[in-house]
């Protein structure tokens, strides 16, 4: 898959687990047995006409007011499944990996995944999981870190 390429070309350590299929980051945390707080949960928002992939804990969700006004947005709102699987055609939808860079996007990350030592994610497939330390998907994304998440 792109992502492990991309991850093996940049030298970063990495873990790929495989799993049953899951529908959701809580469920791929509890196929993992890993705390919600570390799974990093993608979700790509229109802001103000242009697309953001948002990386925010499994156990959060966004809040969209927040986060467009992090933005100073007049209109802020979830794409739906079709935007997403034009944005990535080369993985199953709902299993968006975390790096927006690979797809033309802004990253952006809510502090609280950003205090996390190592995070969880799915790898393009709803079977398979990727759990990396959190400073090498910093420094691989350059991602801008928001506080725009709030507990589910």
């Amino acid at each position: 898959m792109r992502i492990e390429k991309f991850l093996k070309q940049a030298g970063v350590p990495f873990k790929r687990h495989r799993h049953p299929r899951t529908f959701t980051a809580q469920e791929l945390a509890a196929q993992e047995h890993v705390s919600g707080h570390r799974v990093a949960k993608s979700v790509a928002v229109h802001v103000d006409g242009r697309f953001l992939l948002c990386v925010l804990p499994a156990s959060y969700r966004v809040d969209l007011r927040r986060l467009a006004d992090a933005f100073c947005a007049d209109r802020c709102y979830l794409a739906d499944e079709v935007e997403m699987q034009a944005m990535f055609p080369d993985v199953e939808l709902g299993a968006e990996p975390p790096f927006g860079n690979l797809y033309g996007l802004e990253t952006v990350v809510d502090e609280h995944l950003a205090q996390c030592e190592n995070i969880t994610f799915c790898g393009g497939d709803l079977r398979k999981a990727i759990e990396m330390p959190y400073s090498d998907y910093e420094r691989l994304t350059e991602p801008r870190v928001l506080e725009f998440a709030q507990v589910s």
